[in-house]
């Protein structure tokens, strides 16, 4: 099987500032009138709109890397391989995570809201792992990511072998006719559309994979198009640079437009044209996003090389620490700017500290936390999907 030569630092950049702002992300949930597993008592209207912003395109474009991630993995492992190291990488930790990670989360969330009283010991020997979250209490929280992935991993391998060793395939030849035009970057919406006008409404988004139809589809579709795209080779890095200015704009005319939407009457009318008009600026963002990151973020660094080995570790920790953090604050009247720089600062610091002194200095932490050998030892392609792939 045939492999990948060329290193693409702008997907590894990508990856890591795109779970750096996830981190984020979760703070700010902590301050935001939507629902949360903890909330601040003093809440922030004005923060919805740049959460919003964000909101709409950070986990389609995860998805979407990931694809991308998987391309490289296939080049130099069989689909079996593949499998074994996908339920190694991604199962493994989602256990873990789900056995020592998460629990504290939930703890928090039962204190807050006066569903359970004792010390973490009594809830962790009691009623920790007893039925299933929301009722229960056994969770994967935001770890749902993992088995999401596993699941597309296995579903799309016997295709994604074929297109792997055949690069002239017929329908990359197609896709590549199609991106060259004009607009042909823009048709990949479209089922994106019919799946968020037809199928959101009626499966809501949970996380609890069974019965989350929606999820489901719209991100394998996106973790699909990401492996398209980047089999496309150099037509797809052409198109995209040559379309991030104009994706750019059309992603600020939609996400406006949307802005107005939410203001107007809930009529169908309504939810088809928010429907098109949500896919138009998520993709368009991501768009614009690989377009930028090709021209100014395909080029290594020490601090690239790091992050992108501390990524995952990151993932899985930093939630936990930012409820720990933030439970105390909940009834502190402390300005917003000192809560929200204390947990952001405090998550990611924690998060180094963990990762940098415990797991990255004992071996046999790093499967647990989805790491493989260091990075001394890893072939180049290693390298490449060191992170969530």
């Amino acid at each position: 099987m045939t492999t990948q030569k060329i290193r693409r630092y702008d997907l590894d950049w990508l990856r890591v500032l795109v779970f750096a702002l996830l981190i984020l992300y979760h703070v700010g949930m902590f301050f935001v009138p939507w629902g949360w597993h903890i909330k601040n008592e003093t809440l922030s209207e004005w923060l919805r709109w740049p959460m919003l912003v964000i909101n709409q395109w950070r986990l389609p474009i995860l998805f979407v890397i990931s694809g991308m991630g998987t391309y490289y993995a296939l080049g130099f492992r069989s689909g079996w391989q593949f499998i074994k190291e996908r339920n190694f990488r991604l199962m493994l930790p989602l256990l873990v995570g789900m056995l020592l990670i998460v629990p504290p989360q939930v703890y928090l969330e039962r204190l807050h809201e006066g569903d359970f009283t004792g010390s973490y010991w009594t809830y962790l020997t009691t009623v920790a792992f007893t039925g299933i979250y929301p009722e229960g209490n056994f969770s994967w929280h935001h770890l749902w990511f993992l088995p999401y992935l596993f699941i597309y991993s296995v579903l799309f391998v016997p295709l994604f072998i074929q297109l792997r060793r055949r690069p002239d395939h017929w329908l990359l030849n197609s896709l590549r006719r199609v991106i060259r035009r004009p607009a042909g970057l823009y048709l990949f919406i479209l089922p994106l559309y019919f799946i968020e006008a037809l199928i959101e409404p009626f499966f809501p988004v949970t996380h609890a994979l069974i019965g989350d139809w929606f999820t489901l589809v719209n991100f394998g579709v996106l973790f699909l198009y990401g492996f398209l795209l980047i089999a496309l080779g150099e037509s797809w890095w052409q198109a995209v640079d040559r379309i991030k200015r104009p994706a750019l704009w059309i992603a600020t005319i939609s996400f406006v437009m949307m802005a107005w939407i939410w203001h107007q009457e809930d009529t169908t009318l309504v939810h088809f044209t928010e429907a098109m008009l949500k896919v138009l600026y998520f993709w368009s963002i991501i768009l614009a996003l690989f377009g930028y990151a090709t021209r100014w973020l395909n080029r290594p660094s020490a601090t690239l090389s790091y992050a992108n080995r501390a990524v995952y570790p990151f993932y899985i920790l930093h939630q936990t620490i930012t409820i720990i953090l933030a439970y105390p604050l909940i009834t502190l009247e402390w300005p917003f700017i000192v809560e929200f720089l204390l947990l952001s600062v405090g998550t990611f610091g924690l998060s180094w500290l963990i990762y940098e002194f415990l797991i990255r200095r004992i071996k046999w932490l790093w499967p647990l936390f989805g790491l493989k050998k260091s990075r001394s030892h890893a072939s180049s392609h290693d390298l490449k999907t060191e992170a969530i792939a």
